[in-house]
This record gives C-alpha cells, structure tokens and sequence, in this order.
C-alpha cells in the first residue's frame, strides 16, 4: 500500500489505511490552509515534513495521550509548584511561542516557516492556542496545540528553565480540565511525553473518542488571555 497523493480539493482518506512503515504516513501533498488544517485534526491527523519534502500527513497507530480524568502530578513537582515564581499564562503570545520551540529544535526542520505561519493563521481563527511560562516577563517555556471539541492535540513545547515546560503542561492539564476539557493528545510516544503520564492508545480508540467529542462545545472563556498559574 502507498500514501494517498492529495490534489488540493481532494478530500483525506480514512486514517485507518495509513502505513505500518513509517508508521501513521497516510498522505502526501495539499497545503497548509486553514481548512485543510482543521481537516486533519478533526479527522486525528497531522502534518509533519522536513523543508525538502513536500506536506507530508500522519495518523500513527499507537499514538500518546492523556485523559485528564487521570492526571495527576508527582511529588517532586507539587513541591516545585508550591515554591516557584514562575507564571503562567494563556494565549499571551501565541507567535513567540510556536518560533521558540522552532528555535530550540535546530536538528530538527518540521517547524518550518510555512508551519509557523499556517499555525498562527488556525490561532487567529480562534482553533490553535498557547500555553506561556515567564520568568521575571521573559517568555521561559511553553506549548502551542490545536483544539478539537473538548480534545486539545498537543504539537510542541520548550524550556529554557529548568521544569517550565512541565509546569506549563500541568497547570494547562488543570485549566483545560476545569473548562471541560476531557483529553490531550501527544500524538507520538517520546519519554518526555511518558514522564508527563501520558499512556499510548490504539488508534482505533483515539478516533472513537475524537470522534464522540469533536462536536462538543468547551467552555469559551478557557481561551481568554488570563493567567493560570
């Protein structure tokens, strides 16, 4: 079986025929708009592709997610978070956040150019958002992802001091949790991902779930700039 070629009016096929090798490569092709973008999310798939090839989509079986039913924060992070000044904020800065974590990863290409601005174009409609962590107002730490219902896709996040990224993901799992939020999603299983506790779940369920909760509306105000931590 081969990835499906998309013409840019062409349609995603089922993320049930992605490949086993690479694991999840469904298609290859399209662009970056908004539409094609949301597209993929609320059909649990994303782009990730290095600068010398064309958009490449994914839907990998397993994949790494949390119900934030189960979240839960270890003891040497409770005792971090009880004595840090570090803040924490909501779409304080979306933009910077996306080009910081482009910037740490120099090894690595898929925050491109075109994935930054197609990422902020999605903030800007109010579908992407950011979590910040400052140190003294110097931007520290974060994540971006991209809401779909009541599930949150995690893309990327970044630290420049030590535990802000962690902090970042757990005063967000709260937040998110306490607007109505039901689930986060890591999409590939990497240690750091497992040291947050995320759990792999078979595609299959990560759909069914997708799918239960795509429509679900979130409490609106989960997305105001505001401080959260």
């Amino acid at each position: 079986m081969q990835p499906v070629f998309l013409e840019l009016n062409r349609p995603f096929p089922s993320p049930n025929n992605a490949l086993d090798d690479p694991n999840g490569l469904l298609a290859i092709g399209a662009d970056l708009s908004p539409r094609r973008l949301i597209a993929a999310y609320d059909n649990g798939i994303f782009p990730w592709f290095s600068d010398d090839q064309p958009v490449l989509w994914w839907s990998p079986n397993p994949r790494i997610g949390l119900d934030l039913s189960a979240h839960t924060v270890n003891k040497s992070m409770q005792k971090f978070m009880r004595k840090t000044s570090l803040k924490v904020s909501v779409n304080r800065d979306f933009s910077q956040v996306i080009k910081r974590c482009a910037a740490l990863r120099t090894d690595e290409t898929w925050i491109n150019s075109d994935m930054i601005k197609a990422y902020i174009a999605l903030h800007q409609l109010g579908r992407a958002h950011s979590v910040e962590v400052w140190k003294n107002g110097e931007l520290v730490g974060g994540l971006y992802g991209v809401l779909v219902g009541k599930i949150f896709c995690g893309e990327s996040m970044f630290h420049t001091e030590t535990n802000a990224s962690k902090l970042a993901f757990h005063s967000f799992c709260h937040h998110f949790k306490q607007h109505g939020g039901v689930y986060v999603d890591g999409q590939v299983e990497n240690p750091h991902l497992l040291s947050l506790g995320m759990e792999t779940i078979e595609r299959e369920n990560f759909l069914d779930l997708l799918c239960k909760h795509k429509d679900d509306q979130l409490n609106v105000s989960c997305w105001h700039q505001q401080e959260i931590f």
